[in-house]
């Protein structure tokens, strides 16, 4: 599987006049194909179980420069899934490699679920994650809660994924008194999904750092915690 191949196979899901639509909805500048999310999961699937692990990382690489979004999707695509074997470090680094690209929530958090399914193979890749908490660039800091929300999941989680819980927590706190929509959201939507599973923290959480977190935010953290 060429990129050209790949690229022309998207250009045949293409359906008239989405594209337009899709550039207005995401509001980033990029060419868009017209492809429907469910038509690119299929592709990619196909691709998944055709093509060895080296292959994959090298389509998938080359389908993020082209900054096409439905290849940068398909990218991501590529590389999600639970078991990577051998689970080294380049499939890995190439998800990484895209963090600082993230400049709209689609692409982000596409990119965001490959990158979940390495953490959780491999949880000490939690502390390259710390290291984005403090980035200038937005979408970085929102990316290091949403490619951890595995962690919010576990309604018996072990003593290592109660530390990682509280460890992603710590780094939710830094963030109650960022400006960022989108940050403010991550940390709304980390909470959420936390109080389905750990509803006294996050009561705690929010008894200790809610006043800071815009009104938005806190009523969408909150929104399934027991009465």
């Amino acid at each position: 599987m060429t990129l050209d191949e790949a690229i022309a196979a998207l250009k045949a899901k293409a359906e008239p006049g989405r594209s337009e639509q899709m550039a207005a909805y995401h509001k980033a500048d990029r060419p868009y194909l017209g492809v429907a999310n469910p038509e690119t999961d299929a592709l990619v699937r196909a691709w998944r179980k055709q093509l060895d692990l080296d292959t994959r990382i090298t389509l998938a690489r080359d389908l993020w420069h082209t900054n096409i979004f439905e290849a940068r999707v398909g990218a991501a695509k590529l590389l999600t899934q639970a078991r990577i074997k051998p689970d080294d470090t380049p499939a890995w680094d190439l998800i990484q490699s895209w963090v600082p690209d993230f400049d709209s929530w689609a692409i982000a958090d596409h990119a965001c679920m490959a990158g979940q399914r390495r953490l959780t193979a491999d949880p000490s890749r939690l502390d390259t994650i710390e290291g984005w908490i403090t980035s200038d660039h937005m979408w970085t800091r929102r990316a290091a809660l949403v490619i951890t929300l595995p962690w919010t999941k576990q309604n018996h989680p072990t003593p290592q994924e109660t530390a990682a819980r509280d460890r992603v927590l710590g780094w939710a706190a830094t963030y109650v008194n960022d400006p960022e929509w989108f940050i403010q959201k991550s940390v709304a939507w980390w909470l959420r999904d936390l109080s389905k599973h750990d509803p006294d923290r996050t009561r705690a959480f929010l008894r200790d750092y809610g006043l800071g977190l815009k009104p938005f935010a806190r009523k969408e953290a909150s929104r399934h915690l027991p009465a």
